[in-house]
């Protein structure tokens, strides 16, 4: 894979985490689904066309943690309470988890590094991707 701009590559790693939550969705037609939990599986990617002084994307340990932190209110927590969801009007599905998982890292990564893609599993067989709008300049 490259830029698409002078043909350098591009270079990601991924790291995996997973935690137990609870939600309720608002259906379409303004009802609330009954209260159920899931076993969320998430996978973050990061991407750069610069290696690090280490020639590394990052360390994945530092990557592991940003997302540990990202995930710590979330964990056996129902997410209707918690932000961003909590008072917003955003609904917890696993579309805007995954959107708030990657907002939240795209904050927290360091220079020239961007997110490539958030996934989560909350069921097998159902995951939910994001995927920001990203330069590698």
């Amino acid at each position: 894979m490259t830029d698409g701009e002078g043909g350098k590559p591009v270079y990601s790693i991924t790291v995996t985490d997973a935690f137990a939550a609870s939600h309720a969705l608002r259906l379409a037609n303004g009802e609330v689904e009954p209260l159920h939990g899931h076993n969320w599986e998430v996978a973050v990617t990061v991407a750069t066309v610069d290696l690090d002084r280490m020639q590394a994307v990052m360390d994945f340990h530092d990557l592991q943690a940003v997302l540990g932190e990202i995930l710590r209110p979330w964990r056996n927590a129902h997410l209707n309470e918690c932000v961003p969801f909590k008072d917003s009007g955003v609904n917890p599905t696993a579309e805007r988890v995954v959107w708030h998982i990657g907002t939240c890292l795209a904050e927290a990564l360091p220079e020239g590094v961007a997110v490539e893609s958030v996934s989560t599993t909350e069921a097998p067989g159902c995951t939910a991707t994001y995927r920001p709008a990203a330069s590698f300049s």
